[in-house]
């Protein structure tokens, strides 16, 4: 069997045709990048609920967008805080919990990693030009720029996107197309990548601090953008596992009983 794998969809205006209305709506190249691996995706809109659908699934994919409500995690909204929809943050935040409770593998991108962040207790850096000084996170609106990333090399990213180069260092060139970013670390969560002007690009369950050894994966960058399938990759042999009912370390489990 296949694995089937959802992806939380923006909830937004669109416009289509002679209609404009509010939408659940997705870049196709996520599901292209879940069907180029080899699972089956299935578009999850954020409404109240929709965690109810993690007991059909293998897998789940906390999808880019914008930003948190910063009263999510304590903050007054920067000026330029903007596209907050606190439903879909509680629809996401649903999912993340529910596919964590079932051990579902999960693979958060972007607005996702900012999502699995708040959820721990973490915070989050509102407009990173104000701190770091430039714009290479995010240099045109509507594209994506490129940015090279240091990945700890014992991490399970560093597994994924290694080998490590002559120095033991592993490096990768990410798309990328954000404003906010980490503030402080969630609860249970390690930074596994970082850029050069020390953002964390990267984080995942720490053991030592009790965050869990499941699949749990998140990154500030878009791999759908890119053209290194690697993550994708890793998410449908993690889901795989499921779908076979012979989860490594586990019992045999049917994710859709």
């Amino acid at each position: 069997m296949t694995p089937h794998v959802g992806i939380s969809t923006y909830g937004e205006p669109a416009r289509w045709g002679p209609w404009e209305r509010p939408a659940a709506l997705l870049p196709i190249s996520y599901p292209e990048a879940v069907a180029a691996a080899g699972g089956v995706p299935v578009l999850l809109p954020p409404l109240p609920g929709i965690e109810e659908a993690v007991r059909r699934l293998d897998a789940l994919v906390l999808s880019g967008g914008g930003d948190i409500d910063p009263a999510a995690y304590g903050a007054a909204p920067h000026p330029l805080t903007g596209r907050v929809y606190p439903g879909r943050d509680r629809a996401e935040r649903a999912l993340l919990a529910a596919a964590l409770a079932a051990g579902v593998p999960v693979l958060a991108i972007c607005r996702g990693l900012q999502i699995v962040n708040v959820s721990r207790g973490g915070t989050l850096r509102q407009h990173l030009p104000d701190e770091v000084g430039h714009l290479g996170h995010g240099s045109v609106a509507g594209k994506y720029g490129t940015h090279p990333v240091r990945i700890a090399a014992g991490s399970m990213l560093g597994g994924i996107l290694g080998p490590p180069d002559a120095d033991g260092q592993v490096r990768a060139a990410v798309p990328t197309s954000h404003h906010q970013a980490i503030g402080q670390l969630g609860q249970g969560l390690v930074a596994t990548a970082w850029a050069d002007d020390g953002t964390i690009e990267a984080v995942e369950p720490d053991p030592a601090a009790g965050g869990g050894t499941g699949f749990l994966l998140a990154v500030q960058w878009h791999p759908e953008a890119g053209d290194d399938p690697r993550l994708f990759e890793a998410l449908i042999l993690a889901a795989s596992g499921r779908v076979t009912g012979k989860p490594a370390g586990g019992e045999p489990l049917d994710s859709r009983a």
